[in-house]
């Protein structure tokens, strides 16, 4: 990282920035119980939350029309219990806060769609103040794209190659290293056994938010 200066750095949401499996995992399994399936454990259905609904009802082992036919009633139920239970992950407060006050810029860039996004993020107060949030939807192509973070870049004035973008899924360090940026695996997010997050290629990679204020040299 010390080769150029840092200008930005822009966050993934579910997995990075906060903890919102609970959430989703109560919307899984309120379908569930309304379609008279097995409920879906929290050890199983946290791993795959970074993954959407597609990645969280595959959890039902149904099969593709019957998931597509599930995914608008999921859908609502997450929407209407956005943030009971979803939180930051700790040490996200202390580096946000860092970040401001060394002037590096801040974005969000994200698959969820804008429905509800930017609901989501106005439940916490510290995200609040992030104004370049790009969504699933925002553009006509997502991650691993990497058309979501030029965007990004762009509304925040920065050059791409100045930029971080830390994510917990593989197509979040695609999307960065075909961003040219620096990519930082957040390790403490969903990541499931399967994964093989080695053969991602991240350029670092993090066990806790706080590791990330190391990386950049930043004060706590």
């Amino acid at each position: 990282m010390n080769k150029h200066p840092v200008a930005a750095v822009l966050f993934d949401l579910d997995g990075t920035l906060l903890d919102s499996a609970p959430d989703l995992g109560f919307a899984l399994n309120q379908v569930c119980r309304e379609n008279g399936l097995p409920e879906i454990p929290a050890e199983v259905f946290t791993p795959v939350a970074s993954h959407g609904s597609r990645g969280l009802l595959g959890l039902t082992q149904l099969d593709e029309d019957a998931l597509l036919a599930l995914k608008p009633r999921f859908l609502d139920i997450y929407r209407s219990n956005l943030a009971l239970h979803s939180k930051l992950f700790d040490g996200i407060e202390m580096l946000l806060s860092s970040l401001r006050r060394n002037q590096i810029k801040i974005g969000i860039v994200t698959n969820k769609p804008e429905f509800l996004t930017h609901p989501l993020i106005a439940q916490f107060e510290a995200l609040q103040s992030i104004s370049v949030v790009v969504c699933g939807d925002t553009l006509e192509e997502a991650k691993p794209s990497p058309k979501p973070l030029y965007y990004a870049a762009e509304q925040l004035a920065v050059d791409p190659k100045d930029c971080v973008y830390i994510g917990d899924a593989e197509r979040d360090i695609v999307a960065g290293r075909n961003a040219g940026m620096v990519t930082v695996l957040a390790e403490y997010g969903y990541i499931s056994s399967t994964d093989q997050p080695q053969q991602w290629l991240a350029d670092y990679t993090i066990a806790h938010p706080n590791a990330l204020m190391e990386l950049l040299a930043l004060p706590k």
